[in-house]
């Protein structure tokens, strides 16, 4: 018997194309010298909306990845079985470039135009951006050593993505991960107690690690005690001689999300690897790693923060309550303002970091890199509910797209340094690295007069840092500096790059703070209606200057 119609209900949200309305991110690789490859991302955005591509995704977070120890006969092997649909994932991920074009392809905007294209194709789905993350980072750091980068180099920038389990000298290309932490210290690495014996032709590794991302990588740069201090390491998944290394996977990680990337323990037991730089510099050579990390972290974000406000438009713009569609309530569009601005927010400090990284300009990212982790991943998780909420009972199930957005919401604010360890770096920059600062706030003044909210907020930023110097405790200064820094960066990129609507709302909501501290409490007079139409259908496009 039928019971009931099925009516007012949202359909998936399918064949969208994440690229072409989105006229922050579009005009934003333009701006940055990135236009060769706007053709390039449009077609990413195609496919990252296709609903095959769609499906992969959800198949890759539901069929989690199996840990194998042992072979049928015995054999200790540890290996990790993944879906089908993630080794699709990664293949176009890799044939796309996200891994590691940059390092191959050094035409001006390389850097932006490969953080656009992660920033779309993580709204597929975001575990698999791990190894993806982690192989683009560690070339800046293998660059350390001549012998070690001329040989995994190549195979880091291959276009061909080859999961198969044999050593990388036979392979199409690899991949790579990292093994950093232990369960003792977590981010203080200086606590680690793995040790490194020097033998003659390499080092052998005893220890634990407690996070090695993606074991299933050709490649891992770790951390370990040499005779001389805490030395960085890049350790390969097999031995020159073709036999397995010492590497054991103990167990895979239970996380709350990031469900499709095989995170795990690792025991190393006398595991070959070769130093890399000096013994006792373990920390300023994996930092040329951290620092890629880190804006990877931040690209991913800003792909969430899109995928979140994509779906609450879709979503209340074919829901009916109340005898209107619910994007025509006054509040919903206040909310989906609000969601609007703090995306492109997020998309055009983003790309202006990216932008940097093509540069070469070591002294703003040293900085704007750990200003822009802390406040744009802190914002995430926020984000990721107030658009989960637009869907109301509906957003809650897992059988929607919002569960999987809001558990992964919260993994790069912890991944490569959590909010306090963020904030203590930028306290260390800020002292011993004075031109990282100049940097900074020479970008942030490039809005001078303005606008006069903009103009209060960097004088009171000015007067935090004066104050700095004198404090009795710094640190407890930290969060609210990193924030202004935040925010007056974002507040001067809208008003250089955006339309008067969105700069205008910004100031007020973000420096002024004459509207609600809640997402959907704009202040009175914020042009709503312009800054949904910019977000949701591309309208109100601002030229690249030329």
């Amino acid at each position: 018997m039928v019971t009931h119609e099925v009516l007012n209900q949202v359909p998936p949200l399918e064949g969208h194309d994440p690229v072409a309305a989105d006229v922050a991110l579009l005009v934003g690789v333009e701006r940055h010298g990135g236009d060769w490859g706007v053709d390039e991302l449009r077609a990413l955005g195609v496919r990252a909306g296709d609903p095959e591509v769609l499906g992969w995704g959800e198949l890759a977070n539901r069929h989690e990845p199996e840990l194998h120890r042992y072979d049928r006969s015995g054999h200790r092997i540890d290996e990790v079985e993944f879906h089908p649909s993630y080794h699709h994932l990664m293949t176009e991920a890799v044939a796309a470039g996200l891994h590691a074009a940059p390092w191959a392809d050094e035409r001006p905007g390389a850097h932006v135009v490969r953080a656009a294209k992660f920033a779309v194709w993580t709204q597929v789905e975001a575990g698999h951006g791990c190894p993806i993350s982690m192989t683009y980072s560690i070339i800046p750091a293998l660059r350390a050593d001549a012998e070690l980068s001329a040989e995994w180099e190549p195979r880091l920038t291959s276009r061909a993505y080859d999961p198969s389990s044999r050593p990388a000298d036979t392979k199409r290309g690899a991949t790579a991960g990292m093994a950093m932490t232990e369960k003792q210290g977590g981010s203080d690495v200086r606590a680690n107690t793995t040790r490194a014996e020097p033998v003659s032709d390499g080092y052998l590794l005893t220890g634990h690690k407690w996070f090695c991302s993606a074991p299933q990588s050709d490649l891992f740069l770790v951390l370990a005690q040499a005779p001389g201090g805490l030395t960085c390491f890049a350790m390969p998944r097999w031995r020159p001689d073709g036999t397995r290394n010492a590497i054991r996977v103990e167990r895979l990680k239970d996380k709350l999300g990031n469900r499709s990337n095989a995170s795990s323990e690792i025991e190393l037991d006398a595991a070959w690897a070769r130093r890399l730089g000096d013994e006792g510099a373990g920390v300023p050579t994996i930092i040329r790693m951290v620092n890629h990390t880190r804006l990877d972290c931040v690209i991913g974000v800003t792909g969430q923060m899109r995928a979140g406000f994509a779906q609450a438009a879709h979503h209340v713009h074919h829901r009916q309550a109340f005898g209107r569609r619910l994007i025509e309530q006054p509040l919903m569009r206040q909310v989906l303002a609000d969601l609007a601005l703090e995306s492109e927010a997020a998309t055009v400090t983003m790309l202006r970091l990216a932008a940097a990284y093509d540069a070469g300009d070591e002294a703003f990212c040293r900085l704007a890199t750990a200003v822009v982790k802390y406040w744009t991943c802190k914002r995430t998780p926020v984000f990721a509910a107030e658009a989960l909420e637009c869907f109301g009972g509906n957003g809650y199930v897992e059988t929607g797209p919002m569960a999987r957005l809001f558990r992964e919401s919260p993994l790069n604010g912890i991944w490569e340094g959590s909010g306090n360890v963020i904030c203590l770096d930028v306290l260390r920059a800020i002292g011993r690295e004075p031109a990282s600062l100049d940097a900074l706030l020479a970008e942030i003044d490039l809005a001078a007069g303005a606008d006069a909210r903009f103009d209060a907020a960097v004088h009171d930023l000015h007067t935090e840092l004066a104050g700095l110097a004198g404090a009795n405790d710094p640190q407890a200064r930290a969060r609210r500096l990193t924030e202004r820094l935040a925010l007056t960066l974002q507040a001067s990129l809208l008003l250089r790059h955006s339309t008067a609507a969105v700069a205008d709302a910004f100031c007020g909501t973000r420096l002024a703070r004459t509207g609600g501290l809640m997402f959907g409490a704009l202040a009175d007079g914020a042009d709503v209606d312009a800054i949904v139409e910019r977000a949701w259908t591309g309208a109100g496009r601002v030229p690249s200057p030329t």
